[in-house]
């Protein structure tokens, strides 16, 4: 599973245990499986994640408690850091994402 830098430096810390992904066929990831987590295809994982929720909402509705299993600590930063992994414009309140809420299982030694 592709993670900015330092999206993976907040899940190491344990601030991070949500993410939000476009709808994406190739990228169907499953309730009860593990992952790697890497910031580039063919890199070793740095840690693994246990996937422990899976569900669809519109990006609008994210709660602030979600903000912080985000990683963030406003709505405010979590609209700036996804317009940066999107592109500018691209917060769209009615956009239906998939949230994967996870644990971390194992970090790389």
């Amino acid at each position: 599973m592709l993670f900015k830098r330092r999206h993976i430096e907040l899940i190491l810390a344990g601030r991070k245990t949500q993410t939000r992904r476009l709808p994406d066929k190739s990228a169907n990831y499953h309730v009860g499986r593990v992952y790697g987590i890497r910031d580039r295809w063919f890199s070793k994982p740095e840690a693994h994640i246990l996937i422990t929720r899976k569900f669809r909402q519109r990006l609008g509705d994210i709660s602030l408690e979600d903000v912080g299993k985000e990683g963030y600590s406003s709505l405010e930063e979590f609209q700036r850091a996804w317009e940066e992994v999107h592109g500018p414009g691209g917060w769209k309140p009615d956009l239906i994402v998939t949230v994967y809420e996870f644990k971390l299982k194992e970090r790389r030694k």
